[in-house]
């Protein structure tokens, strides 16, 4: 009864931290000392994609500092109003690869299945900051159908939970879906893309680890993190939990303009990764959604950054450059 108690207290815990994130823009300047420092977008279109950070995360930030690398990822700045040419709503050519209700297919061997919209930060530059959710996300009685459709497909191996974020769901939510998953015999991967390890290190608890360390399924957990302030002794531990249960832990980043875009930025990002071993895996150039442009690094900058790393870093801490384009039977490789 007490390992019950102590895991449901636990669960509660990351439960009511992602219902407290901050989503007024005016509190977090506040809360960091910068009040009348950062102007926000008009508040009807924050309505369309609002704020939403955890206190965790924004603990990380540094106080004064209007250039955080952290805040700019999730503050909504003015520059989100002005329009740049070829930044569209749909960048990556999600909504046409719907195959089946909140599952999509792009590659070979590979399912995504988008199940949640929720996510406990909005970063500013998020591929799906558009994407309709409602529209395309099945509701509980339709993932049978779903299922159907991935048993009937024996060349997928491969399974991948997105979102939204897949961590945004209760562990009994998802390990139901996974108990399903485990029932098709030609599935023997399952990867996991989330933002949650490293924004609400919260959410790596006792009852996520049980049953990620039980399941028959390869687990390989996908983190986001772009800037190595983001990886402190919580997430890092947080971490190191997911690989003692059974991941293979992998990160993939975003190139970012004011945020990441130098060489000795993603050098400590990569060395920080290295040091609560995960993977650096890709380094994405920007998908063109609508809203982003002002995050965007030339794709020669990016070469030439990757090049630098090349040359200073071990090849295992060096993250390929890729981009994803419609259509396309994989990631592009850039460098």
């Amino acid at each position: 009864m007490i390992p019950q108690t102590q895991s449901l207290v636990t669960k509660q815990a990351w439960q009511v931290a992602l219902a407290n994130t901050i989503k007024d823009p005016e509190v977090l300047l506040k809360q960091l000392g910068l009040a009348d420092k950062l102007n926000a977008i008009d508040g009807d279109i924050i309505k369309q994609f609002p704020l939403r950070v955890p206190q965790s995360y924004v603990n990380r930030m540094r106080y004064g500092d209007p250039d955080d690398p952290l805040l700019r990822q999730v503050f909504p700045l003015l520059d989100e109003g002005i329009s740049v040419a070829n930044f569209v709503t749909d960048p990556v050519g999600d909504h046409l690869a719907v195959t089946s209700p909140g599952m999509l297919q792009k590659y070979t061997g590979r399912a995504l299945l988008l199940t949640t919209g929720a996510c406990a930060i909005h970063c500013r530059y998020c591929f799906r900051r558009h994407f309709p959710y409602n529209d395309s996300n099945p509701l509980a009685r339709q993932w049978q159908q779903t299922l159907l459709s991935i048993k009937d497909d024996t060349t997928i191996n491969e399974i991948i939970l997105s979102g939204g974020d897949p961590l945004a769901l209760t562990d009994n939510k998802l390990s139901s879906l996974v108990d399903d998953l485990e029932q098709i015999p030609h599935i023997k991967r399952l990867r996991i893309h989330s933002r949650l390890p490293i924004v609400l290190p919260e959410r790596v608890d006792p009852q996520l680890l049980t049953w990620i360390s039980k399941t028959r399924l390869k687990v390989i957990m996908v983190v986001h993190a772009n800037h190595a302030n983001e990886i402190d002794n919580t997430v890092a531990k947080a971490l190191e939990d997911l690989r003692t249960a059974g991941c293979q832990m992998l990160n993939q980043a975003v190139l970012l303009k004011g945020i990441n875009d130098s060489a000795a930025s993603l050098t400590a990002l990569s060395e920080r990764l290295g040091d609560v071993n995960v993977m650096p895996y890709y380094l994405h150039l920007l998908d063109r959604v609508a809203g982003a442009g002002h995050f965007e690094v030339p794709e020669q900058k990016g070469i030439a950054l990757v090049a630098q790393l090349r040359n200073s870093l071990s090849g295992y801490l060096v993250p390929r450059l890729v981009r994803e384009q419609k259509g396309e039977a994989s990631k592009t490789v850039i460098y």
